[in-house]
C-alpha cells in the first residue's frame, strides 16, 4: 500500500480529505505517489497559525533568518540530482533540466539569505525644524503562493524565498499536476528553525482550496503564476479584500531573426527557445519573425534541427524533449495543430503524437510555416512544442510584428548590428529583451516580469521583489526643540 504524502498544516503533517494519484508522464505504469488534498477547514487553520507565526518570525534576528534560508538552499543544491530526478519523473522535462531547475531553486534561497542582511532603510530631512524622518520596509504579512506545474520547484522557490526573507508567513498551494516536488520542498522547509505554522503546504484543487485561499480575509498578499483566465479570477476574488497582488500569466514571445544575423546561432536559439522544456515555458519562442532575405535558409536549418531532436523518456540519456505533462495537455496541443492547419498554416514537421518504449504523452516538435500574425496560433499562448514562422520584409516590420500582441513577457532579436540591437532593446514592448539569446532563460538576481496581459503588479526576483513582499513605513521623530 502506497503511503499518502501529507500536507503541512499549521506545523503538523495532515493527510487531509482524500488523495490524488500522481503518474509519470514518461511511463504511465509508474505511480510516483499518492498526495493528500487539503480541506477548506484546514486552510482556515493554516492561515490562523500563519498570522501568529509571522509576528514571531519577523522578530527573529537577521542572522537567524539568514541561516534558515541558507540551510534550505544548500540542501536543495546538494540534493539536486535526487530531487531533479523526482521532478522529471512527475513533470516530464529531461533529467538535465530537472536537476538544473532544483539547483537554481536552491540558489534563489541562498540569494535571498544574503538579501536578509541588505534590508537597509532610508532617512530624510523634514521640512520642519527639529524633525527627523525614517523610512523602512516591513513585512506585508501572510502571503499566499500559487505556483504552476511547469517549473514546480523553481517558480515556487522564487516566491517563497523572498517572502520568508522579508519576514512574511507563507501558505503555498502548488499545482496538483506536480505534487511530489512540492512535498519534497515542504519537507526541507519544515525541518528548519522556523515558528510553527510559518509555512504551510495546502495541496488541492484550484476551484476549491485555491479559490478559498484567494478569497480569504487573512491573506495579505497573493503571488500567482498561471494562465490569464485564472489570473482574472484571482484578481476579482482578491479585490474585495484589497489584497496585494503579483501575477505572472500568459505570453506570446517572439524571436526576430534579421538578415544580418548569424544564421546558425539563430537556429540554435530558436530551437532551444521554442522546444526546451517541451515548449511548456512562459518564455518559449512560439513566434519566429524572420527576415525574407534569410527566411528559406533559416527554415531549412530549423526544420532539420527540429526533426533531429530526440523525443523520449525524461530519464533516458540523450532525451531532448520529454513528454508533455498530461493527457489533457496533449489533447490541447494536438487541437492547436489542427487549428493551425485549418487557418492555412503549413505544418513543416512534427506536431504528432508518437509512441515510445513506455506509454506516455509523447509529441514531436512542430514547426508551422506560411503563417501570419493574425492567425490564432500566433495570438494565443500554446504552451506546446510548437512554433510558427512569420516572414517579414524589413526590420521595422519585424519590430511591429513582435510588438503586435496583447502579451509582453520576453522578446528577442538575432542581429550583428549594434544599432538594431539598441533600437530593439528600446522599442520592444516586453519586460525582458534578449539579444542573440533564446527568449527562454533568465537570471535569478535581476527583475523578471512582463507587460500587458503577461504580468500584473510588482516585478519578481532580485531586489525588486521587496516591492511586493514588504510595505513601506515612514516615521517622523521629534526630539523637541532645544531650550
Amino acid at each position: 500500500m502506497t503511503d499518502i504524502k501529507p500536507n503541512l498544516i499549521a506545523g503538523a503533517w495532515s493527510t487531509g480529505v482524500g488523495a490524488i494519484e500522481n503518474y509519470n508522464p514518461s511511463d504511465l505504469s509508474e505511480l510516483v505517489g499518492l498526495y493528500a488534498q487539503a480541506s477548506v477547514q484546514e486552510l482556515d487553520t493554516a492561515v490562523e497559525a500563519a498570522q501568529a507565526a509571522q509576528v514571531e518570525w519577523a522578530a527573529y534576528g537577521l542572522e537567524r533568518k539568514q541561516a534558515v534560508l541558507n540551510a534550505i538552499g544548500n540542501e536543495m543544491m546538494a540534493r539536486a540530482e535526487e530531487l531533479g530526478t523526482l521532478l522529471s519523473r512527475e513533470e516530464g522535462k529531461p533529467l538535465a533540466e530537472g536537476k538544473g531547475e532544483v539547483y537554481r531553486a536552491g540558489q534563489f534561497f541562498t540569494y535571498y539569505a544574503a538579501e536578509v542582511l541588505r534590508q537597509l532603510g532610508q532617512n530624510a530631512q523634514s521640512v520642519r525644524p527639529g524633525v527627523d524622518i525614517d523610512i523602512r520596509r516591513e513585512p506585508v504579512g501572510t502571503v499566499a503562493v500559487i505556483s504552476p506545474w511547469n517549473f514546480p520547484t523553481a517558480t515556487a522557490s522564487w516566491k517563497i524565498a523572498p517572502a520568508l526573507a522579508y519576514g512574511n508567513a507563507v501558505i503555498w498551494k502548488p499545482a496538483n499536476a506536480t505534487p511530489a516536488s512540492a512535498h519534497a520542498l515542504a519537507e526541507i522547509i519544515a525541518r528548519q528553525d522556523i515558528p510553527k505554522g510559518l509555512f504551510s503546504l495546502v495541496m488541492g484543487s484550484g476551484s476549491d482550496v485555491g479559490q478559498k485561499l484567494v478569497e480569504h480575509r487573512g491573506i495579505n498578499a497573493i503571488s500567482f503564476t498561471g494562465s490569464v483566465p485564472v489570473g482574472r479570477g484571482i484578481a476579482q476574488a482578491a479585490v474585495g479584500n484589497f489584497t496585494k497582488l503579483q501575477m505572472e500569466m500568459g505570453s506570446k514571445n517572439a524571436l526576430a531573426v534579421m538578415d544580418d544575423g548569424d544564421l546558425d546561432l539563430a537556429v540554435a536559439v530558436a530551437l532551444g527557445g521554442a522546444f526546451g522544456g517541451t515548449g511548456q515555458k512562459c518564455t518559449a519562442s512560439s513566434r519566429l519573425v524572420v527576415h525574407e532575405a534569410v527566411h528559406d535558409a533559416f527554415v531549412e536549418k530549423l526544420v532539420a534541427g527540429a526533426k533531429a531532436m530526440k523525443v523520449g523518456h525524461a530519464l533516458e540519456e540523450g532525451t531532448q524533449i520529454g513528454p508533455v505533462v498530461s493527457e489533457a495537455q496533449l489533447k490541447e496541443n494536438l487541437s492547436w495543430v489542427a487549428k493551425g492547419r485549418a487557418e492555412g498554416a503549413e505544418l513543416a514537421c512534427g506536431g504528432e503524437e508518437v509512441e515510445r518504449a513506455t506509454k506516455g504523452y509523447y509529441m514531436t516538435p512542430g514547426v508551422f510555416l506560411n503563417t501570419t500574425n493574425t492567425m490564432e496560433i500566433n495570438r494565443e499562448e500554446l504552451f506546446a512544442p510548437l512554433t510558427a514562422v512569420i516572414k517579414v520584409g524589413s526590420y521595422d516590420e519585424a519590430l511591429h510584428t513582435v510588438n503586435d500582441t496583447r502579451f509582453g513577457l520576453t522578446a528577442g532579436i538575432v542581429t550583428r548590428s549594434l544599432a538594431r540591437a539598441s533600437d530593439f532593446r528600446a522599442r520592444a514592448r516586453s519586460g525582458c529583451v534578449m539579444v542573440n539569446l533564446a527568449t527562454a532563460g533568465t537570471d535569478y538576481h535581476v527583475p523578471f516580469g512582463g507587460r500587458g496581459e503577461s504580468s500584473y503588479g510588482p516585478r519578481e526576483q532580485g531586489s525588486a521583489a521587496a516591492e511586493f513582499y514588504t510595505t513601506v513605513k515612514t516615521a517622523y521623530i521629534s526630539a523637541g526643540l532645544p531650550e
